[in-house]
């Protein structure tokens, strides 16, 4: 490990940020990297140039969980009625102005664009994006995905980050992308899995996906269908583009391609929806 092969008596921080990390992951830094140092898990967007939350020195760190507000965003979860909750995931909003904030858009002379990208949700309250729960003991701020790539079998309402935690803990697994696909009157997960160079998408390891979704997580968390995809698209900021393949499967058209480092990676996922009915 890190920690008995290096000297890190100088290491006092780690900074993380790009896609939600696991609590085994906030744990790993800990057991195996150093133990007297602070992990700073952050979380905000291009859009602010900044954080909605961040780490703070002087507070406890708490597996999974980003460790505090950063200093200035009003930040909120809000459920499906625009109302703040706690020790629940909701949408992430920040219901005050913050100095970082883009004021308009280019070319958008009417500021259309502009309002439905961040308020056409909520009038007058950011909507970043982001499913979270915020929780009430620890002050701390969980984060689970994309809110328009959040999953909703038989209509529970399930984070891919939840899912994503689990394939880490396999072998077989390099790298996986779960995407929602509307059918027959219901939404069904599909989860697509890169394998490890020297393993193949046997019945057996598709039963030990499932079976670890489902002891370490919820049967909602067992996909409909386990898929082998040769790439998994990613931003160019090395976030896992699920919005474009839930638009994919389900016939809708993708925008800006460019923003992947991968687009190319698309063109499976067209074939899949063809031979789904997507």
């Amino acid at each position: 490990s890190p920690r008995t092969s290096f000297d890190l008596s100088s290491l006092r921080e780690i900074s993380q940020t790009g896609s939600p990390l696991s609590a085994d992951g906030f744990e790993y830094v800990y057991r195996e990297i150093k133990a007297d140092l602070h992990f700073n898990s952050i979380a905000g967007g291009t859009d602010i140039n900044g954080c909605f939350a961040a780490g703070s020195p002087t507070l406890p760190v708490y597996a999974g969980e980003l460790q505090s507000p950063a200093l200035g965003m009003k930040i909120q979860a809000y459920d499906e009625n625009a109302k703040p909750i706690w020790d629940e995931q909701g949408e992430l909003v920040c219901e005050a102005p913050a100095p970082s904030m883009p004021l308009y858009f280019w070319n958008d002379a009417d500021g259309s664009k502009y309002h439905n990208a961040y308020f056409g949700v909520y009038p007058n309250v950011w909507r970043h994006g982001d499913y979270v729960l915020i929780h009430k003991d620890t002050g701390g701020v969980t984060f689970y995905g994309r809110s328009d790539a959040v999953l909703k079998p038989s209509g529970v309402r399930i984070g891919t980050a939840e899912i994503y935690a689990q394939m880490e803990n396999l072998p077989e697994i390099a790298d996986s992308l779960a995407v929602g696909q509307n059918y027959q009157d219901d939404q069904r997960v599909i989860l697509f899995v890169k394998l490890t160079a020297g393993y193949t998408l046997t019945d057996e390891l598709k039963d030990k996906i499932k079976k670890k979704l489902r002891e370490n997580a919820s049967p909602r968390h067992v996909p409909a269908l386990i898929l082998e995809a040769p790439e998994i698209p990613y931003t160019l900021n090395m976030k896992k583009v699920e919005s474009a393949v839930t638009n994919i499967l389900n016939g809708r058209a993708v925008s800006n391609r460019d923003a992947l480092i991968n687009p190319g990676s698309l063109e499976f996922y067209e074939g899949v929806a063809k031979q789904l009915g997507g």
